[in-house]
């Protein structure tokens, strides 16, 4: 079995690099860059720590006078908010490539690479400074790591962070050699990448609330106007990067069952926004998500009308703000679990009912009502486990201030294990039921770009009609800056035709998908000869018959379906592994935070 692994690597980015990995002077061109950017930012710090560097000081104090908190805390913060607006400005933009015009010719034929890469390693920078800026211990949450090193713990946790997300760059060349290109958001160590430059958010937040703990002076109202704007922005960050999950459904072109719409919705609101009222105070939740606007908003902007990209939705998450900050009028802070659990419990209810009348009005895959059973009920459960972990957050952040009422023990571990459920339940794509069509095609363009109206037939007949959730016709990488995504229109029984012209010339890949209750099934309507993986064509005849297969053979077309099991299996838990180490690493930093901070606030009241 060894050997067979060997073999797949060995032979894996043969034939065109673009399907199989980069090519290895730009694999080893991009790590020795990365080996001279890291070696850089390495000198850097530690010239400061023994004295060498003075810019990084003086960098630190006008920091502080802007943010109006320790230098070691405000600089590493600035830096993190702008590597964050540059990876998340990058992400978008390289999905919107990728969805428009299909694999890179390389890692580097990129232009969102860079920014990606940039944000990326402004984030590991931040966490860096943060690290080797203090001289001693300036507070109760400050980890110990050599002889006189005391580092905020806040500024680890970026640094880990950055890390896990910096891994996922040669990890994902290496993926790509062994099981082919996965062009999906939800790859594994596409997750990596994203996921953990999101909960650096999380990071931040800690350092911010030690900051401002060693300022000594904690009331929202007591502070310059600079800091409490930064905080609202990085609680928007942390909404931001909570919703990056949601990306595929941001674009149209989801791969997975339509039900993770409202999930991870659900999730990033009452997760983001009920941390944000419990540490922020009133206004909190409205400051993010105003914030949250601001930048998905302008993203939107740059992204499609300006750079001429495939349109980018997003939610906007008013009415659950709205709703947070209604329930934390009534009920205080100390009392969080109570208030992130009815918060939970009203963004479960009347903010999903919102967000699904939102779908109709701005998402292009519309929330049926064939999907209201499982929507309501998995998007409520995730609310409320939600509302709860953003109480937990919020908590442990505000323990220097707020005297939080004792919480049962079970809160927590109930809600990480409905969130765990409702993800387990989410997963599973079954094959779904044999579904044949016969289609018959009318050109509306005369080649060469020729364009063509469908008429699909289903056998059988009601195939689309009892447990649908989506019958959409979908064309993409046609490397026009477009794509097109439109449900079909229902004419007789049985008997359903396009809205919109289907492309089906040059690079344009254009199916029929159908998502009947858990299977989620595509049928090729055209996909040009693709040499690299290699495939043949799949020709739009003016009429055929042909079958439903997994949507992912479609839009997964360039993954390998000779790799061994064991190996799938070995690469799959390690990026498990790696994944729950980074978010272990939160709990472990908000936990150590909370004891931290009520055990100093305990020692101060004894000294008075």
């Amino acid at each position: 079995m060894l050997g067979q692994a060997f073999q797949v690597l060995a032979q894996a980015g043969t034939g065109s690099p673009p399907a199989g990995g980069g090519q290895m002077g730009q694999v080893i061109g991009g790590t020795v860059g990365a080996t001279v950017i890291t070696a850089v930012m390495l000198y850097v710090a530690i010239g400061h720590r023994r004295g060498k560097v003075k810019l990084l000081a003086r960098l630190a104090a006008a920091a502080e006078r802007t943010l109006g908190v320790p230098g070691w805390a405000a600089l590493p913060l600035l830096v993190l908010s702008g590597a964050l607006l540059i990876a998340v400005f990058g992400m978008y933009w390289d999905i919107s490539i990728h969805l428009d015009n299909g694999r890179d010719p390389g890692p580097f034929a990129n232009a969102a690479h860079y920014f990606i890469l940039a944000g990326l390693f402004g984030i590991f920078f931040a966490g860096l400074l943060a690290v080797s800026l203090p001289k001693r211990k300036e507070g109760p949450a400050f980890v110990r790591l050599g002889d006189g090193w005391y580092a905020p713990l806040g500024g680890l946790l970026i640094l880990v962070c950055a890390a896990f997300a910096l891994s996922g760059f040669p990890l994902d060349d290496v993926w790509h050699r062994i099981f082919g290109q996965d062009v999906t958001l939800w790859g594994p160590t596409h997750l990596l990448l994203f996921g953990g430059a999101s909960i650096s958010t999380l990071g931040g937040l800690i350092l911010l609330t030690e900051g401002i703990q060693n300022r000594g002076d904690r009331r929202p109202a007591g502070r310059p106007v600079p800091l409490r704007a930064f905080q609202a922005t990085l609680g928007g960050s942390f909404l931001v990067g909570l919703s990056t999950f949601q990306g595929e459904f941001d674009y149209a072109v989801p791969q997975f069952r339509l039900v993770w719409h409202p999930i991870l919705l659900m999730l990033a609101a009452s997760v983001a926004l009920v941390t944000a009222r419990i540490y922020f105070g009133r206004g909190g939740a409205l400051y993010v998500a105003g914030f949250f606007i601001l930048v998905r908003g302008s993203l939107t902007l740059l992204v499609s009308p300006l750079f001429g990209h495939t349109l980018l939705h997003f939610p906007v998450y008013v009415t659950e703000a709205l709703l947070v900050e209604t329930v934390a009028l009534r009920v205080p802070r100390d009392r969080p679990i109570e208030l992130g659990l009815i918060a939970g419990v009203l963004i479960g209810t009347v903010g999903l009912a919102a967000e699904w009348g939102w779908s109709h009005v701005w998402w292009t895959v519309e929330w049926p009502s064939s999907m209201l059973v499982e929507g309501v009920v998995a998007g409520f459960v995730t609310a409320v486990a939600g509302g709860v972990l953003g109480a937990y957050i919020g908590r442990a952040v505000t323990a220097a201030d707020v005297r939080s009422r004792p919480a049962p023990r079970f809160a927590l571990p109930a809600a990480l294990v409905a969130i765990v459920a409702v993800v387990a339940y989410a997963t599973p794509i079954s094959s779904g039921n044999p579904v044949t069509a016969h289609v018959t095609l009318r050109d509306v363009t005369p080649p060469p770009k020729r364009e063509v109206q469908a008429r699909v037939r289903l056998d059988p007949p009601d195939a689309a009609d009892h447990d649908r959730r989506w019958f959409l016709e979908t064309a993409w990488q046609g490397k026009e800056g477009r794509s097109v995504v439109a449900p079909l229109k229902k004419i007789s029984p049985g008997v359903w035709r396009t809205v919109e012209p289907i492309p089906v010339y040059g690079t344009w890949k254009s199916s029929i998908r159908l998502h009947e209750g858990t299977a989620v099934q595509g049928l090729p309507v055209f996909f040009p000869e693709d040499e690299a993986i290699p495939v043949k064509a799949i020709p739009a005849r003016r009429s055929f018959t042909r079958k439903f297969v997994r949507d992912k053979k479609l839009l997964q077309r360039e993954q390998k379906g000779d790799v061994p099991g064991f190996l799938t299996l070995f690469a799959y838990l390690t990026v498990l592994v790696i994944a729950l180490g980074l978010y272990g690493s939160m709990g472990f930093g908000l936990r150590r935070l909370q004891r931290s901070l009520v055990r100093e606030r305990a020692a101060g009241a004894s000294s008075r």
